[in-house]
């Protein structure tokens, strides 16, 4: 696995910030925390399996992620383009589209392929149907978060935090670490190759991109993907 090289830094300049191992468990406990101070108040307040609870879950997880970058940021680096927020070009960006796709296929794959092996066919991620199945209106804010909100968060998080950090490790530790934590994140289900796969094509983007973009947009269209096609399913 090889990434472009990067380029030389101006003689007597700092050498530009990067986030490491501190970031790392900043961002994760982070987003665990924030999570968790997130999901007490509904308790008891939004119905279980209830289009609300949906909604609000799905709203949770990406503004957890988004939130837990910003604190790894703030932490030491001050800096979003060291995290990969950065301009990218059409040209990666429209890779990120097609990574989107690619993933997508290959999930579905894996998906009947455990199906068929296991027999198992509950819905690790069932709460969120009721606001995919939903009205329109619900539906429109499901796609809204699903596919943008959530995307910008967990790609600044596990890609632009994590992938960048254990980059000094070198190319495979970044993009195999990084993409194992962000399976697991997922949970110990059907979820979690998936989410494997996701999160490898995404770290290889932000390695040959230098920008969390393109794995925002194919992080987004395989969420798209999976929403339009349970609506169009259930």
């Amino acid at each position: 696995m090889t990434t472009s090289p990067a380029p030389e830094p101006t003689v007597g300049a700092p050498a530009p910030a990067r986030p490491g191992w501190t970031e790392i468990a900043v961002a994760l406990v982070g987003y665990l925390a924030l999570t968790v101070l997130a999901v007490i108040p509904l308790s008891g307040v939004v119905a279980p399996g209830s289009a609300s609870l949906a909604v609000a879950s799905i709203g949770v997880s990406g503004c957890a992620a988004l939130g837990a970058a910003a604190l790894a940021v703030v932490v030491r680096v001050r800096s979003w383009p060291a995290i990969g927020a950065r301009a990218t070009t059409r040209r990666w960006l429209l890779a990120g589209l097609g990574a989107g796709v690619v993933a997508f296929l290959v999930n579905r794959v894996i998906v009947i392929g455990y199906v068929l092996l296991s027999g198992d066919t509950s819905n690790p991620q069932a709460a969120f149907l009721p606001g995919i199945t939903g009205d329109l209106p619900t539906f429109a804010l499901m796609m809204l978060l699903g596919a943008v909100v959530v995307p910008v968060g967990e790609e600044l998080l596990f890609r632009g935090v994590v992938t960048t950090a254990l980059g000094r490790y070198g190319a495979w530790v970044a993009v195999l670490g990084s993409s194992l934590v962000f399976a697991l994140a997922h949970g110990l289900s059907v979820v979690l190759p998936a989410a494997f796969v996701l999160g490898v094509l995404n770290a290889l983007l932000l390695r040959r991109s230098g920008s969390v973009w393109p794995g925002v947009v194919a992080h987004g269209v395989n969420n798209a993907l999976v929403f339009g096609l349970a609506a169009l399913v259930l």
